[in-house]
Order: C-alpha cells, then sequence, then structure tokens
C-alpha cells in the first residue's frame, strides 16, 4: 500500500516524513486523481435534482487525496527539494494540470453548478455556502467552461505550458541562487562585517571544502549582511551584480525567454476569456476589482512619497561624499550608506539590536503575543515526522486546552530551500460529518544561522519578517469555516497580508518586546531608549522604501495590464516602467523580472500591489488596537472573529467592516509612514 493514500498513523494524522519516498508521488497522485474523478461521475450520474448538497458541497468533497498528495509534494518541492523532486515535478504538474482542465471545462458537471446557481433563492443558503456557490460558479466560467470545444482545447494547452514554465522559472532561480559563492581569502576584505558575519562566512567556507577562508552566496542571511555592512566596495558591487542578474546572463539558466511567454500566453488565456489582459482576469477576483484601482492606487502613494524618496536620495548621495568623497553613488552603495547614515541619526543599527533578539527568544515572544491576544499555547512535540532535522513542531491549545492546530517551524536556509519567507499548509481547516478537522500550519524562512559560538541571533528585519509569517499562520491556526476553500488565507489575494501585515507592528512596541527582547549573554532586558531609537527609525528612508515597493508593483502591472507582446528588452521595458521611481543610474545587465518569484511562480501575478493594499488595512487595523491597547482582548477577539476566523466565507470589505465598524481610511498609511502630517 502506497503510504501517501492510506490513514496517517501519526499524532493528530500529520505527515509521515519518515516513511514517504519520492517514488510514492508519483503513483499516489495518479491513482488519488482517479478516485476523485470517480466521485464526480457520481455527482453528474446522480438523477435527483441538483441541489446546493448533492452538487457543490459533493463537488468540494470530491479530491480530498489529490490536494493533500499534492501539497505535501510541493511544499517539499519549495523548502526540501532535490534533483528528483524537480524532476518528478516536471511530471506531476502537469497531470495536475489536466486533472483541473478536465473538471473545469467538463460542460456537464458545469450545468448541474449552473442550475445550482439559477435556483440559489430556492435553497435557503446561509452567507457561507452562497459564498462557496459563487465561487464554485466563477471558478467554472473563469476556467473555460462556456468556451467552445476548439477554444477548451487551446485552453488546455495554454494551462500545460503555463504549469511547465513557472517550473522551470523557479527551478533556474533556485540553481543559479545554490551556485554562485564569492570565497574570500584576505582578512582585509571583511572590513567593515560584524564578526558574527565573518564567522558565520567561515562556517558557509567549510561546508564547502574552503575551510580557512569565508564564503558569501546569495542566501538572504549572507547577501544582506554583506551589502549593508562590508566597506569594500568593488565586493559589495561583485555580490550585487550576481544577486541582480539572476536569470538575466543569457546562460542554461537563463529566465528571458520564460518570462516574456508566461506574460504572453497569461495575455492569451485572458483574451480567450473575454477579458482585456491578466490583469483584468485576476483583479475581478480582488478587492481592487480592476487595473485602473490599481493603479490610481500606486500613482496616489507614488505622489505621496516622491518628494521624500527624491530628498532622501539626495542626502545619502551627500553623505557618502562628505564621509567616503563618493561622487558616483551608485545602488550597490545604498544598502552600506542607508546604514551608515541611520546609525548616525538614531544611534541604532542590527548590531546593536542582534544580541536581543535571539531566534528561540523571539519565537517565545509570539507565542506569549499570541497567548496575550487570543489565549493560545504552544507545546513542542517530538513525536511529529518532520521532513528535515531544523523543523521543529508544536501542538497548538485553544485558551481552553482545546486542540486547535499543529504548528511547524522551518527557520535556517539550506541547499534544498528556496529563498525568502513563506506561510503553507500541510492541511486545511474543515467541518467533516460533524468533526472539525484542524489545520497543520507551517512557516517557513530563512534566518542566520547559529555559529559554533553564537546562536542564531536575528536582525530586526528578520524579527518583523518571523512576526508576519506568524501572523499569516494565526490567519490558517485560528480558521473556522465549514467549508476548506473558504477557510483560513483562502481570501482575496489583496486581503490575505492584512493578518501578516498588522502582526509586524507588535515587533516596534515595547509592551511586546519587554517579553522577549533580552540580551542573549546577559539577560539584560533590551534598553527603553533603544526602543525608542528602533521606533524613531521606523520611518527612516520611507519614502524611498515606498517608492522600491510601488516599482515593483509597476513592473507587475506593466507585465500583466497590456498584450505584452510588444516587449522585446526585458531590460529597457523595466527601466522604462520604473524610471520616475528610481533617481539613480540604471545598471546595465541587470534585471529583476527574470528572478521575480511572486509573479512568475508564485501566485502574485497581477497581485504584488496588494502587499502596500494591505498596509492600509494594517495601519488603520493597528490604530483601533492602539486606541484600546495593543493587548485589547475586546479588539483581538473582534479581530479574530470577524477576519481570522472567518477565511474567505464572505466579502472581505465586509468581514473588515464588521470588525473595525468602518471602512479603512488610506491616510492610516501615510500618517504611519510619515508621509503625510
Amino acid at each position: 500500500m502506497n503510504i501517501l493514500l492510506q490513514k496517517f498513523n501519526t499524532p493528530f494524522e500529520t505527515v509521515p516524513f519518515d516513511e514517504i519516498k519520492p517514488q510514492d508521488f508519483l503513483p499516489a497522485i495518479k491513482e488519488a486523481i482517479l478516485m476523485a474523478k470517480k466521485r464526480i461521475e457520481e455527482i453528474k450520474n446522480n438523477t435527483a435534482p441538483a441541489s446546493f448538497a448533492n452538487v457543490v458541497e459533493a463537488l468540494e468533497d470530491a479530491s480530498p487525496e489529490v490536494e493533500l498528495i499534492s501539497g505535501i509534494f510541493f511544499n517539499l518541492h519549495g523548502a526540501e527539494t532535490n534533483d528528483e523532486l524537480q524532476e518528478l515535478a516536471k511530471e506531476i504538474s502537469p497531470i495536475l494540470t489536466e486533472y483541473g482542465n478536465d473538471i473545469s471545462l467538463d460542460l456537464a458537471l458545469f450545468s448541474k453548478i449552473k442550475d445550482v446557481w439559477d435556483n440559489k433563492e430556492k435553497f435557503n443558503l446561509n452567507n457561507e455556502q452562497l459564498m462557496l456557490l459563487e465561487k464554485s460558479y466563477k471558478s467554472f466560467v473563469r476556467n473555460g467552461a462556456l468556451l467552445n470545444d476548439s477554444d477548451k482545447d487551446i485552453l488546455r494547452d495554454i494551462s500545460k505550458q503555463l504549469s511547465a514554465l513557472s517550473l522551470s522559472f523557479g527551478d533556474n532561480v533556485l540553481k543559479e541562487t545554490n551556485d554562485f559563492v564569492m570565497i574570500l581569502d584576505r582578512a582585509e576584505d571583511l572590513a567593515g562585517l560584524p564578526a558574527d558575519v565573518i564567522e558565520a562566512a567561515a562556517l558557509t567556507a567549510k561546508e564547502k571544502g574552503q575551510e580557512g577562508k569565508w564564503a558569501f552566496t546569495l542566501a538572504y542571511p549572507s547577501v544582506i549582511p554583506f551589502l549593508t555592512y562590508s566597506s569594500n566596495r568593488e565586493l559589495r558591487k561583485k555580490l550585487f551584480l550576481a544577486n541582480s542578474t539572476k536569470g538575466f546572463k543569457g546562460d542554461e539558466l537563463d529566465n528571458q525567454e520564460i518570462v516574456k511567454s508566461i506574460a504572453n500566453l497569461r495575455y492569451k488565456k485572458a483574451k480567450l476569456l473575454g477579458y482585456d489582459s491578466h490583469a483584468h482576469f485576476v483583479l475581478e477576483e480582488r478587492m481592487a476589482s480592476n487595473p485602473q484601482t490599481v493603479m490610481s492606487f500606486i500613482d496616489n502613494i507614488v505622489n505621496h512619497a516622491t518628494e521624500a524618496a527624491i530628498k532622501e536620495t539626495e542626502e545619502l548621495k551627500s553623505y557618502a561624499k562628505k564621509i567616503d568623497g563618493l561622487s558616483d553613488y551608485q545602488k550597490w552603495d545604498n544598502m552600506y550608506y542607508a546604514e551608515k547614515l541611520k546609525n548616525e541619526k538614531f544611534q541604532v543599527n542590527d548590531e546593536l539590536l542582534r544580541p536581543y533578539f535571539k531566534l528561540e527568544k523571539v519565537i517565545d515572544g509570539v507565542f506569549q503575543v499570541a497567548k496575550n491576544l487570543y489565549g493560545l499555547t504552544f507545546n513542542i512535540r517530538t513525536d511529529i515526522p518532520v521532513y528535515h532535522p531544523d523543523v521543529k513542531t508544536y501542538e497548538v491549545l485553544d485558551e481552553k486546552n482545546n486542540h486547535l492546530a499543529v504548528f511547524y517551524a522551518d527557520f535556517h536556509p539550506r541547499a534544498g530551500k528556496r529563498n525568502g519567507a513563506w506561510m503553507t499548509s500541510f492541511r486545511g481547516q474543515k467541518i467533516a460529518n460533524g468533526v472539525n478537522a484542524r489545520p497543520h500550519i507551517a512557516i517557513v524562512c530563512n534566518f542566520t544561522k547559529p555559529t559554533p559560538t553564537k546562536p542564531s541571533l536575528l536582525g530586526f528585519d528578520e524579527v518583523t519578517t518571523l512576526f508576519h509569517e506568524f501572523g499569516h499562520a494565526l490567519h490558517g491556526m485560528l480558521a473556522n469555516t465549514t467549508y476548506e476553500s473558504l477557510s483560513g488565507t483562502n481570501v482575496y489575494w489583496d486581503f490575505v497580508e492584512l493578518p501578516s501585515q498588522v502582526l509586524e507592528n507588535w515587533a516596534y512596541e515595547k509592551d511586546c518586546l519587554d517579553l522577549f527582547a533580552e540580551h542573549f549573554e546577559t539577560g539584560e532586558k533590551i534598553p527603553a531608549e533603544l526602543i525608542k531609537k528602533l521606533k524613531d527609525s521606523s520611518s527612516f528612508l520611507e519614502g524611498r522604501a515606498t517608492l522600491r515597493q510601488l516599482s515593483f508593483a509597476s513592473v507587475d502591472m506593466a507585465w500583466h495590464s497590456i498584450d505584452p507582446s510588444h516587449i522585446k528588452s526585458i531590460e529597457d521595458f523595466e527601466t522604462q516602467t520604473m524610471g520616475k521611481m528610481d533617481f539613480l543610474p540604471a545598471v546595465k545587465g541587470t534585471s529583476i523580472s527574470t528572478a521575480f518569484s511572486h509573479i512568475f511562480q508564485g501566485g502574485y501575478s497581477a497581485g504584488y500591489y496588494s502587499y502596500k493594499w494591505a498596509e492600509v488595512l494594517d495601519a488603520d487595523a493597528f490604530e483601533f488596537f492602539k486606541e484600546k491597547g495593543i493587548f485589547s482582548r475586546e479588539v483581538a477577539n473582534a479581530f479574530k472573529e470577524n477576519i481570522l476566523s472567518r477565511g474567505g466565507s464572505e466579502h472581505p470589505m465586509k468581514l473588515y467592516v464588521a470588525f473595525r465598524g468602518k471602512e479603512p481610511n488610506p491616510d492610516a498609511l501615510l500618517r504611519r509612514a510619515g508621509l503625510v502630517k
């Protein structure tokens, strides 16, 4: 028996990673699809009148094995991949795409859904049931159910191509990230770098068979500190260029044609389905609704931030000239001089802060925040199988000590893990046969590793990243809906970042930091004056940071809101798109798009704006917490009951108004950023 097709005999039916072999996945996926198709045939052949229960709910429950097994596989593909899994993905992905097409293009199945949709008034459905029905009906229409047979064949082919291209894009980025290493053998080349960064680089070099030297890679805990602290400008340039040319070197890992193909196929698919562009197609199912709203939103914030960004850029250039006589300020100078100027202005920097942010203590801190807000307890478990020894597991209990969720935490970089940080799930929440099946949630990050002499000490950006991903995790763990497809983070994409981004605010608050921020050697609590400096510096260079993020959103929208077939040079296209938001010379031979995994591998195409969109929501929401106290159980309960537990069971604006009592005020974001008084 294939282990993936059996009931898991593990605590809480968690994934038995210690028993699964790569060769189990393909036959399990194929068998799971056969099981699902049999259930779908039963729905189609049911002679009883079409109803919400025998069509919509039955379809919702038709493919749990497919969802479980594919979820396990692709989570491993992102967090602990290898050559075998990468090759398997090239087989599995088209099979799953074909299965999805078989469902969404099945006219007989769609006719049943349409029958229920057309007669929904007679079924006396509640709000969540209505949302599931609407989502099901629109899913069929948006996936080509109304197309003729010829166009359905075209759509199937486009979907297969997109699936394969996305995998190739991600594999190329991961390989190029792993392939690059900068070996230094002279101590003078380490000038400016903190001791813990040097020690970590020595450890990396040893792992790569270069003992006695120092190795720097494109993993975030390596590249970011080097660009921030190294006083060797030529080496900063070398690492910056390596990081900014991923997928853009004209070699076997080049992503330029893949990017163009993905964009053009998305456009072709949107037109086939009757939309003006991929962005029009995507945004129909977002709070923003259409590209015009997104572009107006971006333009409004750009207008508020541009003056500040210009002043900040000139200040950095003047500062670099004053202290180092630098007259040709370039992009590889940004992080270095920004850190120096910030330290001079506020007397605060990551090296002052790191000793207070031992990873284990920060984890305890977010757990304590969850307890104070929502009454949750996290108990470590050593009997739950994991996919790598770095991974830790916890049972999550609610305030009545009932089992709420399983939580996986995977924090350090390794060769098989893609860069960045994300939350995911191995099992979603749903109510089935009267039982509330609780979720299995994971967060995956790439934080600074411990060294032989020091524990893992986080930079403040890493602290906020942990809070951010834990906010997503809370959205998953506190989910409490009937249907899995509406549960947890299954919400409109420009709403999904609210729970994550709002939790970042706690990381700046003294009442929160006092819970966990203490010196890893002395046990001294983080000094109040250091917290004040941290908070005072939080909007430092905010104009530039805002424009940088919106420039990425603009590139995303530029790829996806028009016919992209005219784009011949990606470099020229990016320069033209981002020019008004960038006040430094463009660096020839670099590209954002060719390693922009969010939009060409992840789910953020025509949606990268949602980070800023959600910042409006989170700034407004946190003002409510501040009014009542950041650990107010009254506000926390309102947030849990109306946002975290409700998933996508209603339109997000309805949920937000139920929590806040009013629609969000965009000025809250501008006030927090110091861009308006």
